[in-house]
């Protein structure tokens, strides 16, 4: 995994999200014409050096940015104790519909088209948002996904979804492929040979990066 880009055009926002606030950093490069709602899982955060190098491509697309945290300081020490905040998918779903209201009521990003990147369970509580917001959300991306947690809504999400899986991530996988069956609107599922679950593999998160940036571009700024 190599850099990618400046963060200059990066600032910290607090967005409310029902009874809590929610600390992320809001990248808004020149010209851009669509921004990505970064959605983390299984106890990343918005400093995650994954989801940052994906988030620095699609900034380089010149694609927009929003890698926020779904918990709280708080709830995140409470959930690296027990773990069950991350799996609480309904919860982090309305947090992230109501981070989707407050981007598209923002005045550097309101006029923008917006879609989701998921990550692991993240990426189960953006297919939720998603069908929740079928008029608002317009692509997304699912990186090592769980869209099992989301199993009851994959018919109604109407957003292009991209499922990319390593292809040594075998449970996860199958889970893909399963979910592929489901999902009504346009998807594909796109298997990157040789990858884990985390993608640490030479030129593996280089190309779920590419892949991202292809599929955000083709469904939000062309």
């Amino acid at each position: 995994m190599t850099e990618a880009g400046d963060r200059s055009h990066e600032h910290l926002v607090r967005v409310p999200a029902g009874p809590v606030t929610l600390e992320g950093n809001l990248a808004v490069p020149p010209q851009a014409r669509a921004v990505v709602l970064f959605a983390h899982g299984s106890g990343s955060s918005r400093h995650s050096p994954r989801n940052r190098f994906v988030a620095r491509v699609l900034n380089e697309a010149g694609l927009a940015t929003l890698l926020i945290d779904l918990l709280t300081a708080d709830e995140e020490e409470v959930d690296a104790a027990t773990g069950h905040l991350r799996f609480d998918i309904p919860m982090l779903a309305r947090r992230l519909a109501a981070i989707t209201d407050w981007l598209v009521s923002h005045p550097q990003t309101r006029s923008m088209r917006l879609g989701y990147f998921g990550a692991s369970t993240g990426a189960a509580a953006a297919l939720i948002a998603a069908a929740e917001r079928p008029q608002t959300v317009g692509a997304i991306v699912s990186r090592g996904g769980r869209p099992d947690l989301a199993a009851e809504v994959l018919p109604r999400v109407r957003a292009p979804t991209l499922l990319i899986v390593g292809g040594q991530d075998l449970v996860v996988l199958e889970l893909n492929r399963e979910a592929l069956r489901e999902l009504r609107a346009e998807a594909q599922l796109v298997v990157v040979p040789g990858a884990t679950h985390l993608f640490p593999e030479p030129g593996a998160l280089e190309e779920v990066a590419r892949l991202s940036a292809e599929w955000f571009a083709r469904y939000l700024a062309g």
